[in-house]
């Protein structure tokens, strides 16, 4: 990647981290390995991507047996945003054979899961390198997974959308069925709003769009349509005509993606980023 985002401090994700150990350590600890393996024995393990794919994680995983063992050694092989193939070794880990076994599932479950967000961004990403769409999510999250969801959207090339409803005002159909109409909700919306936030309104038809015309540019700085043709796209981009920033998203996968991008809007929106994903295929495999 020309611009890799900085890996997140440790701060942002080790509670986390540590929930998720506590939750599969439960209340005895990994009664496998403490039954079979004996204290002291030493051990060293390698993560081995299984399928072409772009890596994020990887201080996510780091953490999982520094949290377990401080004299855990992880060597980072590569960094977040790097292109994997089959075969290629991203991180070793080195220790106690008890530390490696009880983080594994831990450690494999952030990564895979993070790659595989990072590597389906990436694809829609290359799908509309040839248009001034950008990719953005949504908060479609694993509840309590978002700060770390969203990194590998950016990892991956895509950008975020609003982190939480504290932090943008995006005016939806219930919330326009809620105000009694559109142009209520937004006039509502901007005397309400801070000189630093942002507005966002979505639409259903173009007639609504016409109503939120209506009102600019003391309205809404993004538009949103929602579930529209490319065709009828195309129509509100002209309507628009570049006075607000105009994002998309509904029926949209990669696959279709470029048709969308070349009506010329702003932002594509994918909930489909996070919600359901495939993991990226990576094992942990131990040296004899």
């Amino acid at each position: 990647m020309e611009n890799p985002p900085s890996s997140l401090p440790p701060l942002m994700f080790e509670q986390l981290v540590r929930c998720a150990l506590e939750e599969d350590l439960g209340r005895a600890g990994d009664i496998t390995t403490d039954a079979i393996i004996e204290i002291g024995a030493v051990g060293e393990a390698a993560f081995i991507a299984r399928e072409k794919g772009t890596i994020a994680g990887v201080k996510v995983v780091e953490s999982v047996f520094q949290l377990l063992d401080d004299k855990a050694q992880f060597i980072k092989l590569m960094d977040d945003g790097a292109t994997v193939v089959p075969g290629d070794k991203i991180a070793t880990v080195s220790g106690l054979t008890r530390t490696l076994l009880m983080g594994e599932r831990t450690a494999l479950n952030f990564l895979c899961r993070l790659s595989g967000i990072a590597t389906a961004t990436a694809e829609m990403v290359r799908a509309v390198k040839d248009y001034r769409a950008r990719i953005v999510c949504t908060r479609k999250t694993t509840p309590g997974h978002r700060v770390i969801e969203k990194y590998a959207i950016r990892v991956g090339g895509g950008a975020n959308h609003r982190f939480g409803l504290d932090d943008a005002i995006l005016i939806k159909d219930n919330h326009i069925l809620s105000a009694g109409g559109v142009l209520n909700a937004i006039r509502k919306a901007r005397a309400n709003a801070g000189h630093l936030v942002k507005i966002e309104v979505e639409v259903d038809t173009l007639e609504q769009l016409d109503t939120v015309l209506q009102v600019h540019p003391h309205g809404a700085d993004i538009v949103m349509l929602d579930n529209f043709t490319p065709e009828k796209i195309a129509e509100a981009v002209k309507k628009v005509d570049k006075r607000m920033l105009i994002e998309i998203s509904g029926g949209i996968t990669k696959d279709n993606i470029a048709v969308f991008a070349a009506t010329g809007v702003d932002l594509i929106s994918s909930g489909a980023l996070t919600h359901s994903v495939t993991s990226l295929d990576i094992g942990l495999d131990f040296r004899n």
